[in-house]
């Protein structure tokens, strides 16, 4: 994974997409105001303007299309432990050898942790390789379940880099934090 760089946008590999092709995803999906891109007036607006161009560094930069984007800022903006655990394919990752031992282990590092960045994330995932043992699917598909409801492959660790930041900031919609997220997660897997 490519760390952010100190402006917050991720260094080396570039997006296809702006802040304002995420501005109109999320507009049409009902999680901003229709119109509400105008910053100038507003310093809130700004912060989550600046978001958005985060996000379509981060996302953009593992998609080529539109519906590649919007499923990925989905995973920012919709959540929900128990429904993601009701899908066959997340009750394999479950059931794998180690799987709870991850899920305790990062469980107890964001329930600890500050802000998830990059380099949070980065040390959440070392100190995780170290506790269990564990590397590749066997880590990351667990850790990716849990904080952004798929097992999937890199692309999710971008979303999990959004999630705090999003959360800060004021949506039509609840944007749950890591920390809730893994609260809702072990929640429901118990």
């Amino acid at each position: 994974m490519q760390p952010l760089s100190e402006t917050g946008h991720l260094t080396g590999r570039s997006s296809l997409f702006t802040a304002q092709d995420v501005q109109t995803i999320a507009e049409r999906r009902g999680w901003v105001p229709a119109g509400s891109a105008d910053e100038s007036q507003n310093p809130a607006m700004a912060t989550r303007h600046a978001w958005m161009a985060d996000a379509a560094q981060l996302l953009g930069a593992q998609v080529s299309d539109p519906a590649a984007l919007e499923a990925l800022l989905e995973r920012v903006f919709q959540y929900d432990a128990s429904e993601n655990l009701m899908r066959p394919e997340n009750h394999a990752v479950m059931a794998r050898e180690g799987a709870r031992h991850v899920l305790r282990e990062l469980a107890s590092l964001v329930l600890d942790s500050v802000q998830m960045n990059s380099d949070r994330y980065k040390e959440i995932v070392t100190a995780l390789k170290e506790r269990t043992g564990r590397r590749g699917q066997e880590l990351f598909h667990p850790l990716r379940l849990a904080l952004a409801g798929r097992a999937g492959e890199g692309e999710f660790d971008r979303v999990i880099l959004l999630l705090d930041g999003a959360a800060c900031l004021s949506w039509k919609v609840h944007v749950k934090n890591c920390r809730e997220r893994i609260l809702e997660f072990c929640a429901a897997f118990n």
